[in-house]
């Protein structure tokens, strides 16, 4: 992918979430109709506003792009193409619908599969995190990547019951809970937290642009497995997820590893 090609693409995505964002944060303020897709999984009308929104910008700049969201139907044919959008216009409704400003708007472009643009943007927060070409901003700042983290006193994003559960007692460890992934992610990957982990099941549209975010930052994403992600296959779903700076990244693979071995 040319350089040119992806500074244009990146500012038709940025240009995008935000305006996305300004209409998810109308409806946080005013409140939104909410109904159940499936039992226990909800979704509002922000949802589909957003969804509607960034389609039509995205897939109007780049007709030729193939598209993939939570709330639009997979029909498959983002398969043929070599560049998708892949987006979650509400990830964390749960959070949304709560009024807590945990939630996000996630974006990204893959190119055969590999994430090279993302853009996530917390309303609530009025935060933008953008990433493409190697390069990681913050509301328009420019971040540094952050230094190395020790496994021993690692501040980590996500449930402590159900990482310990796998990994064993994290002695030294903070663990705070953020509801959205792909919020978890971009935090991660500007340094704020070391770790984002998510054990249970991720989709597509939960980590793809996050995960543009946390390789601008210099950090590594995995499957909670380990194996690395790519978002070019017929199915979405992914073993969790692993967000972290490299050395600490295999400290925890390593001790994900250990605690299967002990369970086996």
């Amino acid at each position: 992918m040319s350089g040119a090609r992806l500074r244009q693409d990146f500012q038709l995505l940025r240009a995008a979430v935000e305006e996305a964002a300004v209409l998810a944060r109308r409806y946080y303020a005013r409140g939104a109709e909410v109904w159940e897709k499936s039992p226990g999984n909800p979704v509002t009308e922000a949802d589909l506003a957003v969804d509607e929104l960034l389609k039509k910008r995205l897939l109007g700049g780049r007709p030729d792009y193939g598209w993939l969201s939570e709330e639009s139907p997979d029909d498959g044919s983002r398969l043929e193409r070599k560049y998708v959008w892949i987006g979650d216009p509400i990830d964390g409704t749960r959070a949304f619908v709560r009024h807590h400003p945990e939630f996000a708007i996630a974006a990204g472009l893959v190119c055969d599969g590999e994430p090279v643009a993302g853009v996530v943007a917390n309303p609530a927060t009025e935060e933008i995190f953008a990433a493409a070409g190697g390069r990681l901003r913050v509301n328009g700042k420019l971040q540094q990547p952050p230094p190395q983290a020790k496994l021993s006193s690692a501040r980590i994003l996500g449930s402590r019951s159900a990482i310990e559960r796998a990994c064993g007692v994290m002695e030294g460890c903070e663990f705070f809970t953020v509801h959205s992934i792909a919020y978890r992610m971009a935090l991660v990957a500007a340094g704020r937290y070391d770790a984002a982990i998510a054990m249970s099941p991720t989709s597509d549209w939960d980590i793809a642009g996050a995960h543009a975010l946390v390789r601008a930052g210099g950090g590594c994403v995995t499957g909670s497995d380990g194996v690395e992600l790519t978002y070019k296959r017929p199915t979405t779903r992914h073993h969790g997820v692993i967000a972290a700076k490299p050395t600490l990244h295999g400290q925890i693979i390593g001790r994900l590893t250990v605690g299967v071995a002990s369970t086996g």
